[in-house]
């Protein structure tokens, strides 16, 4: 795993070493520490979503489990409606008895139904919710990644004194910007 914030650091004294008090160096010092500082709130937010994303998953599971046992819950109590109701027939002097427990089997039904159907909704929820914060995630992973190698083509700039790099670089960091925002706009 790297530490955006250490790496930086290390560019950093990198560039005052190699420069002195060059005022190029000084501005690209500024821009690289920049850069280190969004990569690592990229970072970390990319890390975040990925928390959520994997936390809303695990809840969705355990609802579509509360769901299933309801659905089987259900339909143990349909079989045992339908046994009473053939034993009724069977046994004509036990069949306001039998019937009786049908009844409740039916009643019971009902309520066991609307426990496995809101199960479900919540399920559902949950996994529209996972895929926002993974999409997040993926947003967030790009602008890192962005961040990342502009810092590397900043840092560059210094030792072969290109402008192209460190305004590629800083390109690309507005860029992640972009993307790291569109995380949140989406």
């Amino acid at each position: 795993m790297h530490d955006a914030p250490l790496e930086a650091h290390e560019h950093t004294e990198h560039l005052a070493h190699e420069g002195g008090h060059d005022r190029f160096v000084s501005r690209l010092a500024i821009l690289v520490s920049g850069l280190a500082v969004l990569a690592a709130i990229a970072g970390n937010l990319e890390a975040l979503e990925t928390t959520k994303a994997l936390a809303t998953t695990g809840e969705a599971t355990l609802s579509q489990d509360e769901a299933t046992d309801a659905w089987g819950e259900y339909e143990a109590d349909s079989i045992k409606r339908h046994i009473y109701t053939i034993a009724g027939d069977l046994n004509p002097s036990k069949a306001a008895d039998y019937a009786k427990v049908a009844k409740e089997q039916n009643g019971k039904q009902a309520s066991v139904r609307k426990r496995a159907v809101d199960a479900e909704t919540t399920r559902s929820k949950l996994v529209a919710e996972s895929r926002h914060h993974e999409e997040r995630h993926h947003w967030l992973s790009a602008a890192a990644t962005l961040f990342e190698v502009a810092i590397a083509l900043s840092t560059v700039s210094i030792v072969t004194r290109k402008h192209w790099l460190w305004q590629s670089g800083a390109v690309l960091g507005v860029v992640g910007i972009v993307l790291a925002a569109m995380a949140f706009i989406l």
